[in-house]
């Protein structure tokens, strides 16, 4: 399992709390170190079955400072996914990549019903 976060964020220090509390084996990346690639994008858009928006950090600085709550009506799944790949700070965290499955963002209930 590879569960990808920003160190910094709260969310995803509470995000692996949990899974240290619940004897979750994981390998970690940081998202800011290692974008996520377009492919991997793909993939995991198809694995989650979410809609391609909520894989963005829509309350980030980087965010609101490109105005993309306003463009992104405007841009194919493409043009969004080689955004993502761009910075991942634009990208929604933590993130959880199973073999069969992504969780995006956490939520203690959907993750122990996903993970345990």
């Amino acid at each position: 399992m590879l569960f990808i976060h920003y160190p910094k964020c709260t969310t995803c220090k509470k995000a692996g709390a949990w899974l240290r509390e619940n004897n979750i084996e994981y390998t970690e990346r940081n998202i800011k170190e290692q974008n996520p690639s377009v492919e991997e994008l793909r993939l995991w858009l198809e694995k989650s079955g979410l809609p391609l928006k909520r894989f963005f950090n829509t309350s980030g600085v980087l965010y609101k400072e490109m105005q993309l709550k306003d463009k992104l009506p405007g841009m194919n799944e493409d043009e969004q996914l080689s955004l993502l790949a761009s910075d991942g700070m634009l990208v929604k965290r933590p993130i959880i990549v199973t073999e069969d499955r992504v969780l995006v963002g956490f939520k203690a209930d959907e993750w122990e019903k996903a993970l345990i």
